[in-house]
């Protein structure tokens, strides 16, 4: 929940100077309606994102209904401009996104052009169009030799480090080691040679 108070504001898309929102929804009517057709557009990026979520729509309920539903063949006939392409929504798309559990379109921000207008464009595609790819497929490059030679030669690098790493604990160990070895005996012969001067001393006293 929200601790400080936020209003919401609708987005709010200019088509033309005093263009009336009808105009408004016929842009985005044009919008899917090449979408359908060319299965990628480039449109300004706020129709992109405007337009996409009645595209994604359209697909989901045509291929849930099906074009033997009513309501859904008006939707398609009011949202497809081009007449024919009722057609391809249903014996090309529906087919191609039935198994699909994702959504079925992507929306990709174009860089802004300078100079320009500065206003963001961006693309809207359908996916699995025949198009080549906005972001190319990067190509999996593991087991390419010079790759599989570097990976090698990095994983001895790293066992010769901690080898290294191991003997020298082992050697710092050993050290201590002998260092308190020889506390120990200079500690035993100090004690030695005190004792028989102390057992001397104590005998004369008796005497």
């Amino acid at each position: 929940m929200l601790r400080f108070r936020h209003q919401m504001q609708p987005r709010k898309l200019k088509v033309t100077p005093g263009a009336n929102p009808q105009a408004r929804i016929n842009k985005l009517r044009e919008i899917v309606t090449g979408l359908i057709r060319y299965e990628r557009v480039e449109p300004l990026w706020y129709f992109a994102d405007e337009a996409r979520q009645y595209a994604e729509r359209l697909l989901y309920l045509a291929i849930k209904n099906g074009d033997k539903h009513k309501e859904t063949m008006e939707l398609a006939d009011y949202w497809l401009e081009e007449k024919d392409l009722v057609h391809k929504l249903f014996k090309v798309l529906v087919p191609r996104y039935k198994n699909y559990k994702t959504c079925y379109t992507d929306l990709h921000k174009l860089a802004v052009e300078y100079p320009g207008s500065g206003i963001p464009m961006g693309v809207l595609e359908l996916r699995g169009n025949p198009w080549p790819p906005i972001i190319a497929r990067q190509r999996d490059t593991k087991f390419i030799l010079s790759n599989m030679l570097l990976t090698a030669a990095k994983q001895d690098f790293y066992n010769t480090k901690q080898q290294l790493k191991s003997d020298a604990a082992t050697k710092r160990q050993q050290l201590i080691e002998k260092s308190d070895d020889m506390h120990t005996i200079r500690r035993t012969d100090d004690s030695s040679s005190v004792d028989p001067p102390a057992k001397t001393e104590n005998l004369m006293m008796d005497r």
